[in-house]
This record gives structure tokens, C-alpha cells and sequence, in this order.
């Protein structure tokens, strides 16, 4: 906090600058509020004609320079240049355009605002406009009359680059904007701002950078232990130096020593130890906010199920956090919001449970609710009718839900891949929630304490500001044909060398040639370690490494001929067949139920094991071929969800007498035809070498053992150099060779009809899409049929699964075939070219979309999209809506027959209907 003194030298300083700065004087007395120093900075260089780069803590308002820019576009621009007078407003997602749109048109009017999403439309033509990114790098592609007179752009969340799914389109819209558009990039806090700041004035020309570290509400850490809450750190200066508070230090030392010597656990019957620590409950932590005068909070649990599970806790330990006039109110707002959800449906999503939580002030926060129910808890929050919300890190990343407590159960999280721990940046920015700039004095972060979480990691993730932006941008093949279309091959390529992705990788070329120099000291230096008196050691460990490859390929030649006896052994499966499953968690006897359907993949037979478990088994399971035992009879039309059927039909496995587990011989047998050959001449070479009597030979060879890994890590970095110098110009490269291959640009550089069609392809799989087009594999489909077939091309499922996904049988199932078959095609193009391979196609998506699209109710719908459970409705929409999508685009598509343009329009028609039909309040 500033002193009486520093605040009036500020204003005698801006008093001094005042003459400098006219609009932003007008700007700052129509705000209405002082404008912070970081702000003040940035608006100032703004007007001065420079582009800027603003950093700054969430919650910090660095938004204002945004809406700056606004205001000087809709001024008539700097006295440089009257005739500017557009200002674009970009951010990341639907929700967060949503939320600016509405704040900008209650500024300035909705004649003078428009929007443009993937789902809205709004006066398009208006001097500003709110958009999502990918909107803005169409139109430069397209060449769109709406950029005449565009002098600002607001890049907000331009931290997002980094994401690798999306993050690549930030970087397009940098590098192709006009030179005279202004750019106003709105980041988070990261560490390599003057990188970034350097790169933009390399591409953009003049840009300044302001930081601020300074957030406006301070932010106080918490630990919960048990039912006690402590500080972090004592002081602010403690938090400086990372020094955990003494006192919680303590304490949980204590507790972990007391469970591990079972005091905290309970001793179970027979000295057994009882249970595991349980920390708080969730109800009881909601309540303990409450008493502390600490709500409204979001508690971030990292799994969607997590979420729901804990307002239902909260819910049944009978927890209310609202008076009558704020349930009415509550009930009032939800019952306006909802109208254009049909009846039917309301039960299927869980809307009265929903409801409950809401009137009592709880609600979850995730990506697998409905659109509508999540902006309903999003407005409710933020007028303070729900005080408590569990969310997902999704929450963290979008829409403005400033809270006064946030509180994190676990610091781990699943990334789709594996379970990781937070990052400091992924921790600032779920705890930069925390504080409500004008509201709250001060706001609190807690982090749940459990054994495994060490009061120093916390605050080292508290304290530290390490958020480095990292490029994610690579070539596309759609991208390929609008450059070469737009500027030609040669300038297309030096654009791409001037991404921020090849600035980085130039820059970190010259670490990698440092790191190359010292291990190839290292290489020599372990050299000397490993020479042996008695002979060549390097000739001795050669042999050495080649008798553990050769082992290694036999294992390998041996568990590859496992497999393939197991895969013939389950494709001659009938239903009715007792097998015996020998390990895994399935181990023992059971019935098939659906033989291995024929098609893709491997055979996997739908089983019921004698403990009533149901479902598919693999060649993985079975280290031997599976044995037909015996057969059974197997009832007609067998529900094998219907607990009471599994449980009569596994009675009858277990009647047949059989062994459950067999004979206990290994399943592994020895090779038939004694030593390999190979292998027994190399194991005497080794014991004939000199170097094999010598003493020290094993110390030898951990010497000699480290520096082949140190010379095979060394390779890699030298390939690495190599690779990042010119990397993305070598890909752009490639890609315009097998374009060119495929038709799609021509032998001297020009762009083909059909890569005009490309061009306008919008999707992950944009060259699969164009090839279906071009070879007719959507022609002659219905509606339903054509919302089915394209929904592989977009659909990915959150988890693997190794089971195929069924098909609705006829014109889809042979058009997935057909696209299958292309990406096939594809993928040994692109792997021949060295490029990365485009995914392939999910068939998880096509019945929800089929039953949709003709109109079957969505209980139904939601129950055919998972192999194991319901699909949630949330995915289900964000799902069609992207199928909604690229039906949009075939509509549109030169490419495309007009018979399948019109398909395309009855499909998005058919899709768009009951939950789909309703759009975001704009």
C-alpha cells in the first residue's frame, strides 16, 4: 500500500502529463474510478501510437486498456490518422465474448457494438466488435471487407498461445494483422514477458511492455489441517523468502508422525491399522467459510464427478446457504433462463437436484453441464445469490468469477494423460480468483492439507511467479494453401520463420550447442574411467549391449506371437462359450456373450464372468489362447445391465464345476528349439574377451554403461539443434509437398480449385474433411446419416477406450469405412513426409448425433454416447455444436454437390433442437 505522500506525488505527476494525454483524461473522468500507475502507462503509450503488451496479475484490471482502445477507436482515432475508427475485441472463448459484449454495449450503446461467435451474430458491422479469435483469423484469410477501416486490436487472455490445441491461431492473427492495425495484447503474469514483448516488436513493430505484479486486494495463503485453519506465512516478508509459518510446520509434523504410528488411524481388529487420513469434510469446509464470513468461495476439485458429488454432500448434511428472499430471487432467474429447455428433458438433466443446490446457494461448475445451467450458476455467483461453487480448473481460465475465498482440495490434476501437479502458474491463476477488486479488503486462498502435501511445496507455489509463454504454433495444411494463396510460397515461408515459436527455438539453440559442448567433455572423461588394463573394454561392452538387445527382440518375438494366438483364439468365439480368463483382474471363468464383432481393431468379446462383472476382454488378457471349457446357454435378448440377469447366468458359469483358475503352469513357455543361436555365440564371445577376468570389470562397465546413455542423450541434442533451426520453415516445407501431391496446389506454386475448397475448412482434421469431399463419401446421406458420419472427424473422446464404438448400420457404417480408409491413406503420406499424422477418426460420437438428429428423445441419446454409463450433457452439446459446425461449413462449401449442401442445411436444422436450440443471452 502506497503512503499519503507517494499518492500525492502520483497525482502532481499525472496533473504534469495531463496536456499530454487528452483522451485518456476524457476516458479516465467517464470511468469514473483513478486509474491505477500500470494502467495509466499503458493507455498512455497506447495514445502516443504504440502497440502495447500489458501483464498483470487476474483481477489486476488490465481490461481497462482494452476497453481504452475502444474508446479511442470510437474517438476517431489519434490526430496521426483521422480515418481510423474500428476496434476488434478478441478473447478466447464463447462465454468470455458473451460477458465483454454485454459490459461494452451498457458503456456504449448497442448500435456502436456487435458480436460474432461461433453461435452469434450481432451487428457485425458496428465500429466495435467482440469476437472469438478463430473469427478474426477467417476473416484475414477470407480477406473480409469488415477489417476497411480496422485500427485496433485487443488480444485478451493473449497468454493463451500457449495452449496446445488452439494456441496457434493467436500467432496467426499477430503475424497476418495489417501493419497500420494497433495491437493491445492482455496477458496474465508470465515470467518471459520481455521475450514475448521482443518478439511482438519484431512483427508488430513499436511495442511497449508493462508489468505489474502488484495485485489490488492482497491475497492472504491458508492451510487446513484437519479442523484447523493456519496462516502460510507470517508476514509479508516471510512470504518473500518462502518461509512456512513455524506453527503449521509444527503441527503437521506432528500429525504425520502420530499416523504413522497408527494414532491417527485407529488399530483395526488384530493390531491391523484402520483407515487412511480423512481430512475435512467438504460440507463441514463450506461451513466453516461461512462462520468465518469468508464466502462466496469456488472450491476447485479436478474431476467433474468430484464436483457433483460434493453439492450433493453439501445437500444431504442439510447445508443452507440462502435466506427466503435470495431463494425466490434464485428461482426467479432460473425459471426465466430455462423456458427454452423442453419439459421432457428437465429430469434427464438432473434440473431439480440442480435446482435444490442452487436455492440453497451451492452449485457445481464443469464442462460436462449444460451450456444454459452453467451460465445461470455463472450470473448468480456473481450477484451473490450462490455462495459456494465447485468448479473444475476450467473456471480459472474464462469468465470474470472474482469470489472472496478459493479454496484447492488437492494440488494434483489429471491433464487427459496422467495425473501431475500444478504448476505455480496453473496455482496463481486458480488462486488469483481470490479478492473482489471494490468489494473485498482482502481475499483468501486455502489449500485442503493432506499427507502428501508438504506446507513448503505450497509455498513455494505461492511464491513463486515462474509462468514462461511457450509457442504452440505449427503449420497446418489449411493454413498452408491460405498463405500460399494470400502471398505465395516464398513469402508464406520467411511469415512462418517469423513466429514466435521460431523465435524461441533460435534463441534456445544456442543452450543446446553449450549443453552438447559439456557432455561431449563428460563423454571423455567417463572414457578414461571405464579403460580396462586386460584389453579393449569399449569392444567388451559392445557385446555387452548387444546380448541385452538380442534378449530384449526375442521377448519381444515372443509376446507378439502370444498375442497373435490370443487374437485367433477370440475371433472363433461363439456365444454360449466358457472360457477361463487367466489374469488380471477379470481372472477366471466366464461366459461370452457377443463374439468379436468383425471390422477395425482387434477382437474384443462382450463376457460375464462368474462374479457378475460385464463387459469386454482383449488379447491382453489372456497370456495363452482362450480354451473353450464348455458351453451354456446363453437366454435370448440377455440384458447384461440387468444385475439380476448377470447374477442367474454367472450362477449357471459357476454350476459347470469347472476349475476357476485351472492349473497353476506358467503360461509362458520356454522356446522350443533350445538357445537362440545368435545369442549363444555372443555369450561366448563375451567370456572368451580378456577384459571379462578383470577384477573391476563391473565398475568398469557402469562407467562404460553411462557414458553410451550420456553419447545417446548428446545425439538427441545435437538432433535438436539441428531440427529447431529453420524447424517450422522444413515443416511448411513438407506440407506443401504433399499438397501439392494431392492436387491441392499446383507444381508452380498456385493454389487448385481444390485448395480453394481447402481454404475454407475450418477444423483439426481439415485435410480429411476436403478429401471426403472430394472423393463423394458424403453424397447420397440423409440428414441424420451426414450429422453421424462427419462427427468422427470431430469427436474425441476425453479417455482412450479400447473398444470400438458401434455405428448405426448401412450408409453411415460404409461412409466411416470409406473415411477411414482416406485417413489411412493420409496418415502414410504424412508419415512418409515426416510430419505429424492427423488423428484418427472416433467413432464415439455417431450414434448420440444419429439418435439426435432424428429426433429421439435425449435420455436415450445421452445413454447410447458411453460404453460405460451416460454421456454427460455437456459434452453432448459443446459435441454437436461443433458438428453443427463443419455441417455449417459443407453448406457453404464450394466443394461440396449441391445435394450435399442441402443435406447439410436439413442436418444442422435436425440437430439444432431442444438443448441445442438455446443460445448464450446476448
Amino acid at each position: 500500500m502506497s503512503s499519503p505522500a507517494e499518492r500525492y506525488a502520483a497525482s502532481r505527476r499525472r496533473a504534469a502529463q495531463a496536456p499530454l494525454s487528452p483522451a485518456l483524461d476524457e476516458f479516465a473522468l467517464d470511468l469514473g474510478v483513478d486509474l491505477d500507475d500500470f494502467q495509466r502507462e499503458a493507455c498512455q503509450a497506447l495514445e502516443r501510437g504504440s502497440g502495447v503488451l500489458v501483464c498483470a496479475p487476474t483481477g489486476a484490471g488490465k481490461t481497462v486498456v482494452g476497453e481504452f482502445a475502444v474508446h479511442l477507436a470510437l474517438r476517431g482515432g489519434t490526430s496521426a490518422d483521422a480515418g481510423r475508427r474500428k476496434c476488434f475485441y478478441t478473447t478466447p472463448i464463447k462465454a468470455l465474448s458473451n460477458q465483454k459484449y454485454h459490459d461494452l454495449v451498457d458503456r456504449h450503446g448497442a448500435d456502436q457494438v456487435g458480436l460474432l461467435t461461433g453461435d452469434n451474430a450481432i451487428n457485425g458491422d458496428a465500429p466495435v466488435v467482440v469476437m472469438t479469435t478463430e473469427v478474426l483469423r477467417n476473416m484475414l484469410y477470407a480477406g473480409s471487407a469488415t477489417l476497411q477501416g480496422l485500427a485496433y486490436v485487443v488480444m485478451d487472455e493473449v497468454h493463451y498461445l500457449a495452449d496446445r490445441f488452439r494456441g496457434g491461431v493467436w500467432e496467426e492473427v499477430i503475424i497476418h494483422l495489417p501493419a497500420s492495425v494497433t495491437l493491445v495484447s492482455l496477458s496474465a503474469t508470465v515470467s518471459n514477458a520481455e521475450e514475448f514483448a521482443d518478439w511482438l516488436v519484431t512483427v508488430r513493430g513499436e511495442t511497449e511492455v508493462v508489468v505489474s505484479e502488484h495485485r489490488p486486494v492482497p491475497l492472504w495463503q491458508h492451510m487446513l489441517v484437519g479442523r484447523r485453519m493456519f496462516d502460510l506465512f507470517h508476514d509479508a516478508d516471510a512470504a518473500r523468502k518462502h518461509d512456512v509459518h513455524p506453527e503449521l510446520l509444527r503441527y503437521t509434523r506432528d500429525t504425520l508422525r502420530r499416523l504413522e504410528l497408527g494414532e491417527g488411524r485407529g488399530a483395526g481388529p488384530g493390531g491391523r491399522r484402520g483407515p487412511r487420513w480423512r481430512g475435512p469434510m467438504r460440507p463441514d469446509i463450506v461451513d466453516r467459510l461461512d462462520r468465518e464470513g469468508l464466502l462466496p468461495a469456488i472450491l476447485f476439485i479436478f474431476s467433474r464427478a468430484g464436483c457433483d458429488a460434493a453439492v450433493q454432500q453439501c445437500l444431504a448434511a442439510g447445508l443452507r446457504l440462502t435466506g427466503p428472499e435470495e431463494r425466490a430471487e434464485i428461482r426467479r432467474v432460473v425459471e426465466s433462463r430455462i423456458t427454452t429447455i423442453p419439459g421432457e428433458d428437465l429430469s434427464v438433466l438432473g434440473y431439480w437436484d440442480w435446482l435444490d443446490g442452487l436455492e440453497r446457494g451451492l452449485a457445481a461448475h464443469h464442462a460436462g453441464m449444460l451450456p444454459a445451467f452453467k451460465e445461470v450458476v455463472e450470473e448468480l455467483f456473481v450477484r451473490g445469490l450462490v455462495k459456494a461453487v465447485f468448479a473444475t480448473e476450467t473456471l480459472a481460465l474464462g469468465i470474470n468469477m472474482p469470489a472472496r475465498c478459493v479454496v484447492l482440495e488437492r494440488l494434483v490434476k489429471y491433464n487427459g494423460e496422467a495425473h501431475v501437479d500444478l504448476t505455480p502458474g496453473e496455482y496463481t491463476q486458480l488462486t488469483g480468483r481470490a479478492g473482489r477488486r471494490g468489494i473485498d479488503v482482502e481475499g483468501h486462498a486455502v489449500v485442503v492439507w493432506s499427507p502428501e502435501t508438504d506446507p513448503r511445496h505450497v509455498a513455494g507455489l505461492a511464491s513463486t511467479r515462474t509462468y514462461p509463454l511457450r509457442s504452440s504454433f505449427r503449420p497446418s495444411y489449411n493454413m498452408a494453401v491460405n498463405l500460399v494463396g494470400s502471398v505465395g510460397a516464398e513469402p508464406a515461408r520467411a511469415l512462418l520463420e517469423s513466429s514466435f515459436a521460431q523465435f524461441q527455438a533460435d534463441r534456445s539453440v544456442v543452450g543446446l550447442a553449450r549443453q552438447v559442448q559439456r557432455n561431449t567433455e563428460t563423454v571423455q572423461a567417463y572414457g578414461v574411467e571405464a579403460a580396462c588394463q586386460h584389453g579393449d573394454f569399449d569392444a567388451y561392452f559392445a557385446i555387452r549391449v548387444a546380448i541385452a538387445d538380442r534378449e530384449r527382440e526375442l521377448a519381444r518375438q515372443g509376446q507378439s506371437q502370444r498375442k497373435a494366438a490370443a487374437i485367433v483364439s477370440l475371433e472363433r468365439l461363439r456365444v454360449g462359450d466358457v472360457i477361463r480368463v487367466p489374469s488380471g483382474r477379470r481372472a477366471g471363468l466366464a461366459v461370452v456373450l457377443d463374439p468379436a464383432a468383425a471390422g477395425f481393431g482387434e477382437p474384443r468379446p462382450l463376457v460375464l464372468t462368474q462374479d457378475r462383472w460385464a463387459g469386454r476382454v482383449g488379447p491382453g488378457d489372456f497370456t495363452t489362447p482362450a480354451e473353450v471349457l464348455t458351453r451354456i446357454r446363453v437366454p435370448k435378448h440377455f440384458n447384461h445391465r440387468s444385475p439380476a440377469a448377470r447374477r442367474d447366468l454367472a450362477a449357471a458359469v459357476s454350476g459347470t464345476g469347472l476349475n476357476r483358475h485351472g492349473s497353476r503352469r506358467g503360461g509362458r513357455s520356454r522356446r522350443g528349439g533350445g538357445e537362440d543361436d545368435r545369442l549363444v555365440q555372443l555369450r561366448a564371445e563375451l567370456r572368451r574377451h580378456p577384459c571379462h577376468a578383470c577384477p573391476e570389470r563391473e565398475e568398469h562397465a557402469r562407467w562404460a554403461e553411462r557414458r553410451r546413455r550420456l553419447e545417446k542423450d548428446t545425439e538427441e541434442l545435437r538432433q535438436r539443434v539441428t531440427g529447431r533451426t529453420g524447424s517450422l520453415a522444413r515443416t511448411f516445407d513438407r506440407i506443401v509437398a504433399l499438397l501439392t501431391a494431392r492436387g491441392y496446389l499446383a507444381v508452380d506454386g498456385g493454389v487448385t480449385d481444390a485448395g480453394r475448397m481447402l481454404s475454407r475448412i475450418w477444423t483439426e482434421a481439415d485435410l480429411l474433411v476436403a478429401e471426403c469431399l472430394r472423393r463423394g463419401v458424403w453424397n447420397g446421406l440423409s440428414p441424420a446419416e451426414l450429422a453421424a458420419a462427419v462427427s468422427v472427424v470431430v469427436f474425441e473422446a476425453r479417455r482412450d477406450v479400447d473398444e470400438r464404438a458401434s455405428l448405426p448400420r448401412g450408409a453411415v457404417a460404409t461412409a466411416v469405412d470409406e473415411t477411414l480408409k482416406l485417413w489411412g491413406e493420409i496418415e502414410a503420406d504424412e508419415a512418409a513426409q515426416g510430419l505429424t499424422v492427423t488423428r484418427e477418426p472416433d467413432l464415439g460420437f455417431a450414434w448420440p448425433v444419429y439418435r439426435w438428429a432424428r429426433g429421439e428423445p435425449l435420455a436415450k441419446v445421452l445413454v447410447s454416447g458411453h460404453i460405460d454409463g451416460e454421456m454427460p450433457a455437456g459434452d453432448f452439446v459443446r459435441w454437436a455444436r461443433q458438428v453443427v459446425d463443419l455441417l455449417g461449413q459443407l453448406a457453404e462449401s464450394g466443394g461440396a454437390s449441391s445435394e450435399l449442401r442441402s443435406t447439410a442445411r436439413h442436418a444442422i436444422i435436425a440437430v439444432n433442437r431442444g438443448v441445442l436450440s438455446y443460445q448464450a443471452t446476448a
